[in-house]
C-alpha cells in the first residue's frame, strides 16, 4: 500500500487527558521563561481548572512539568520542550494501547491466539504510530505557529520562572 494516506474523517482518538496534557506542555513551552498558572491555561483552552489539575500529576511525576508553590507560583516545563516528544506524553497519559482483545494478557478466549497474523499486523501499526510520535517534540509543534498570540500569552503579565 505505498502512498496510503489516512483521510481526515477516519476517527482515531487519544483520550482527553492526553490531548490536554499536550496542550498544557504547549502552553508552557510558548510561555517559556515565565510561570504559567493553571487558570490561565484553562481559560486559553476553555476547559475547567479542576480537569487540568488532574492531568498535571503524571506530567509532574515524569519530570515534564515543575510546580512552583506560593502566591506567585505556577507551572513551567521540567525539561526543554525539544526534549519532550509526543510519544513521551502519550506513553504516560494513555492507560492502554490494546487495539484488539488479543493484545490483552488474558486473551486466551481466541482459538487463533498463537497462529493469527492480526496481532502482529496491529502491533506493527501501533509501533509505526509510536515512531511518528517520537519524531515530534513539544518544541516542534509550538515553534512553527504563532501559539503565544493564539493562546493570549502576549497579553499576560510575565511571572519569571526561577
Amino acid at each position: 500500500m505505498p502512498g496510503f494516506q489516512v483521510e481526515r474523517d477516519i476517527p482515531m482518538r487519544l483520550t482527553r487527558q492526553t490531548n490536554y496534557a499536550i496542550r498544557i506542555l504547549m502552553y508552557c513551552a510558548a510561555n517559556e521563561g515565565n510561570l504559567s498558572r493553571i487558570g490561565e491555561i484553562a481559560q486559553a483552552y476553555t476547559v475547567s481548572e479542576l480537569f487540568l489539575f488532574k492531568i498535571l500529576q503524571p506530567l509532574v511525576e515524569n519530570g515534564f512539568i515543575e510546580t512552583v508553590r506560593g502566591r506567585n507560583g505556577g507551572v513551567k516545563l521540567g525539561k526543554p520542550a525539544k526534549d519532550i516528544t509526543l510519544f513521551d506524553v502519550v506513553r504516560v497519559t494513555e492507560e492502554n494501547f490494546a487495539m484488539a482483545e488479543c493484545f490483552e494478557n488474558d486473551a486466551a478466549d481466541c482459538p487463533l491466539i498463537d497462529s493469527c497474523g492480526l496481532n502482529a499486523a496491529l502491533r506493527k501499526a501501533l509501533n509505526a504510530f509510536f515512531e511518528v510520535l517520537a519524531q515530534y517534540s513539544i518544541a516542534d509543534i509550538v515553534d512553527k505557529r504563532d501559539v503565544r498570540a493564539l493562546l493570549g500569552i502576549d497579553t499576560l503579565e510575565p511571572r519569571l520562572a526561577s
